[in-house]
């Protein structure tokens, strides 16, 4: 349930909207990103662009229905990318916060896409609020999905995942249902099977393999439980900020919520009765909370 102090609900309906699949071009040493783009229906220069941006192990494709969904219900251009090492991007060994936010900046010179409304889930909650506190390029809203500028251990469950992608490819798999029966020794719930089995892609030899680097990804893990930030009097972002977290999740705990309010003093909360998978596990209220603030702030 959305948290009701803070907004009203309507329904959802995903419909089909124009959609662009495109390559960026690097800007100084960041990566090239893949991305895609959905059009607005009724283009308006005045309102900003949204930048979408997943969590680990994801890709813009698990993106793919909300970011129709705000085009249409927002009137906005919405812009869908793969960080490094993810979807269709580049891969390379080095994976930080401050690596991944200096490609959104990069990705955001390039096109030419000024005041964009940053939204990013987990992993990529941590690098649009990097993106904000690094104040290199202007941004117009903000909404991290449940994570928090802390520095905080990740899940078991990530670590669990890595060792299964590695059985996985070890095993030299042909069938997808192969790869899941693996995966269930490690993690029961389907969907997220699903979810990380969207990774996989079957080579010219018939194997199985994943796209992400799972060697430079299991080396990542505690640069994804770290914060690039610790001070909030040498960095602070003060426009306006959504946090959207899971309930039944232990990432932005109400005791996160001082240091949350002295990195970005105007920020408001937006509670969802769900595990860490926000936008998957309950799309109608994480559109609602997004959509309510975004229009509050046009």
């Amino acid at each position: 349930m959305l948290a009701t102090r803070l907004f009203a609900g309507s329904r959802l309906a995903f419909q089909p909207l124009s959609t662009r699949a495109f390559s960026s071009s690097p800007t100084n040493a960041n990566l090239k990103l893949a991305y895609d783009f959905y059009e607005a229906e009724k283009p308006d220069a005045k309102k900003d662009p949204i930048v979408f941006i997943h969590g680990l192990f994801g890709s813009r494709k698990n993106n793919r229905s909300m970011s129709k969904v705000f085009a249409r219900d927002l009137n906005r251009p919405v812009y869908a990318i793969d960080l490094r090492n993810h979807g269709e991007s580049p891969h390379d060994p080095r994976h930080d916060y401050t690596a991944l936010a200096e490609d959104v900046e990069g990705f955001l010179q390039e096109h030419k896409i000024e005041r964009p409304a940053l939204i990013g889930h987990s992993m990529g909650a941590k690098t649009v609020m990097a993106v904000a506190l690094r104040g290199k390029v202007k941004i117009s809203s903000l909404i991290p999905v449940d994570n928090a500028p802390v520095d905080a251990a990740l899940k078991s469950d990530f670590g669990k995942y890595i060792q299964a992608m590695r059985k996985i490819e070890d095993a030299n798999i042909q069938k997808q249902s192969e790869a899941d029966a693996i995966l269930a020794e490690f993690e029961p719930n389907i969907g997220v099977r699903q979810f990380l089995l969207t990774n996989l892609a079957r080579g010219k030899d018939g194997i199985q393999r994943f796209r992400i680097p799972v060697k430079y990804l299991a080396s990542a893990l505690d640069n994804m439980a770290d914060f690039p930030f610790k001070d909030p009097e040498e960095a602070r972002w003060e426009g306006p900020t959504l946090f959207v977290r899971g309930t039944k999740s232990h990432y932005v705990a109400d005791e996160t919520l001082p240091i949350v309010g002295r990195f970005f003093p105007t920020f408001k909360v937006a509670d969802v009765d769900s595990g860490h998978w926000v936008i998957s596990e309950k799309p109608q209220e994480f559109r609602d909370a997004v959509v309510d603030f975004l229009q509050d702030a046009e």
